[in-house]
This record gives structure tokens, sequence and C-alpha cells, in this order.
């Protein structure tokens, strides 16, 4: 059995973001461990929920300041 290291999961999905890249979270707890480390670092997204997940689109590729 393969244990999922959730942490890890997000900040791949963040440095996705800051790379200029969408990223994608299924499940809710991904979604707000994701949404959390954006506001945590004002990066500017969209955000795109479905009834599957979510898209986090970056919006420019920078920090707010």
């Amino acid at each position: 059995m393969q244990i999922i290291n959730k942490q890890r999961i997000r900040d791949e999905k963040i440095a996705q973001l800051l790379s200029g890249r969408t990223a994608y979270a299924e499940s809710q707890e991904m979604i707000r461990l994701v949404t959390r480390s954006i506001e945590r670092n004002n990066i500017h997204v969209h955000l795109d929920k479905t009834n599957m997940g979510c898209w986090f689109i970056p919006l420019d590729g920078k920090h707010s300041s």
C-alpha cells in the first residue's frame, strides 16, 4: 500500500501555479490545502469550481505586492 503525502502534492500544485501552469484538485481536502497555500503566498489565481473538482488557473504568474 502506498501512502499519499498530501502536503507534497499540495506543494507540487503550488509549484505548477508559480511556473504559470494550471493545477487541478479533485478532493475537498486537497482543494482546501491548495486554497490556503494560495492565500498565504498571495498568488493570483482564478478558481473554476465544478461538481467534480476545482481548477486553479494562474492569472499573471506573479505574486501580489
